[in-house]
């Protein structure tokens, strides 16, 4: 697949670096010249310094020769119009990266009119997926697959006595779940049954959801099982307006601090059952001239990661149920793990995982990459074409970087072992570093030549 990129932020660096794993052509558009010479330092692709709305220079790339653009610059009016031209100079799909709350709930009647394939919006992915963590019953960090069927939880064991120095094969009470990984030190670790567990590792877990929701439930302590009714946002940017109407709407009572007044304004008139201050939520003062310690949760949403990191830590100290962080950058994503905090949501890593559910075409029902940038999480659907059907997974010949978490086939969960045959028809949760992406592909996507994508596009011929 021929990838272009217009915008190589964050967000374009991170799909980037992600398509280029998936074997994509790639091509990256920017203006910024140091932006273009650390992405030249990092990655194989081919990068042009150039102002992305400069016709001569789209015709001189051929854009009728990409199947994909990515528009991912920081204005939501360029990214639309780079799409729109693109679309119609000839790119296969388009998508646009559109931020703007003014814009959100006109998102469909853009796309409709314009000729737009999709659109995304970080901030309020990263909204919706908070926002799912703070409702949820108990502490520890899940996702969802196979529409709640089977759940992943992310497990800090810490100073447990029922996991240090203990082999993965002896833990008691993990019938029926899979522990797919070990985080220790910044490292992924994919274990066997003697692999042995060190203090302050992290672990996933996968399995059927009541047997996970069951172990988060004992884990997370049952004296701190309770409901999140009050929570406090730093930081009244995008994300926490997307965030604050999302909660409103749960009836959860909400405060935002946010330091500019224009901006206090503004939420005041969108959010008007929300209390919204205007001061520095960095500012301990004002943290506990509000009580800090009476709310249910804190979610620190400020631009700077680093005020996130330490917000979200010290609300943990002070008692506060839930405290999450919210990261833009990649540069603490391997230290997460060790800080204590109950979430970090990575607004590119969600975004990026959205994006590569809909490059991957039919037969991708989910993508979930993992904080540290180099594993995820995907859930396929088996069509009835594929060489693997009828045959036990020992006898697949997948490396130890691909492995099947679990099976849901009739409503049931199998947790797999190397005797289980997989069937037309079944949901796979497979669990996947980088550099498997190819052999995922060749093994669970029908039509493996041409890849899903390019099924999609025949199809719609």
């Amino acid at each position: 697949m021929k990838v272009l990129i217009a915008g190589a932020g964050k967000l374009g660096f991170r799909l980037a670096k992600a398509l280029v794993a998936e074997n994509c052509d790639v091509t990256i558009l920017d203006n910024d010249e140091k932006i273009i010479e650390n992405v030249n330092n990092s990655l194989d692709v081919l990068t042009v310094n150039a102002n992305a709305l400069d016709f001569e220079i789209l015709e001189e790339l051929d854009l009728g020769s990409y199947n994909l653009l990515l528009a991912t610059t920081t204005s939501d009016e360029a990214n639309v119009l780079i799409s729109t031209l693109s679309k119609r100079l000839g790119v296969d799909r388009v998508i646009a990266r559109v931020r703007n709350p003014e814009y959100h709930n006109q998102i469909r009647f853009i796309m409709n009119e314009l000729g737009i394939d999709e659109i995304i919006n970080p901030d309020h992915a990263t909204a919706l997926s908070i926002e799912k963590y703070l409702l949820k019953k108990y502490l520890l960090v899940s996702d969802e697959f196979a529409n709640g069927r089977v759940k992943l939880v992310d497990f800090h064991i810490g100073s447990d006595p029922d996991f240090i120095n203990k082999k993965v094969m002896d833990l008691v009470g993990f019938n029926g779940m899979l522990i797919t990984s070990i985080s220790r030190e910044g490292k992924t670790i994919i274990p066997n049954g003697s692999t042995i567990l060190r203090e302050n590792d992290s672990i996933l877990i996968v399995g059927a959801r009541d047997d996970i929701e069951d172990f988060d439930k004992n884990h997370s302590g049952i004296n701190k099982h309770k409901s999140v009714k009050r929570v406090i946002i730093l930081g009244g940017g995008k994300l926490g307006l997307y965030l604050g109407l999302l909660l409103d709407m749960d009836g959860i009572e909400t405060t935002i601090i946010e330091i500019n007044t224009e901006r206090c304004n503004q939420l005041m008139e969108r959010l008007p059952n929300a209390m919204i201050i205007n001061g520095d939520g960095t500012d301990f003062n004002i943290l506990n001239e509000e009580m800090i310690e009476s709310y249910d949760a804190l979610v620190a949403a400020t631009g700077i990661d680093e005020a996130n990191l330490l917000m979200a830590l010290t609300a943990k100290q002070l008692g506060v149920y839930k405290s999450v962080a919210k990261l833009s950058r990649s540069n603490y994503d391997m230290i997460v793990d060790k800080l204590g905090l109950d979430a970090a949501f990575n607004t590119s890593i969600i975004t990026a995982s959205t994006i590569l559910k809909f490059v991957r075409g039919q037969g991708s029902l989910n993508v979930n990459l993992m904080l540290d940038g180099e594993t995820e999480f995907t859930e396929i659907l088996l069509t009835n074409n594929l060489d693997i059907l009828g045959k036990p997974v020992k006898d697949l010949g997948l490396p130890k970087e691909v492995l099947i978490t679990s099976i849901v086939r009739n409503n049931r969960v199998i947790i797999p072992n190397g005797s289980t045959e997989l069937k037309a028809g079944d949901r796979i949760i497979v669990f996947c570093r980088h550099g498997g992406i190819s052999v995922l592909k060749k093994y669970f996507y029908s039509d493996n030549k041409r890849g899903g994508f390019f099924s999609e596009l025949r199809d719609h011929i």
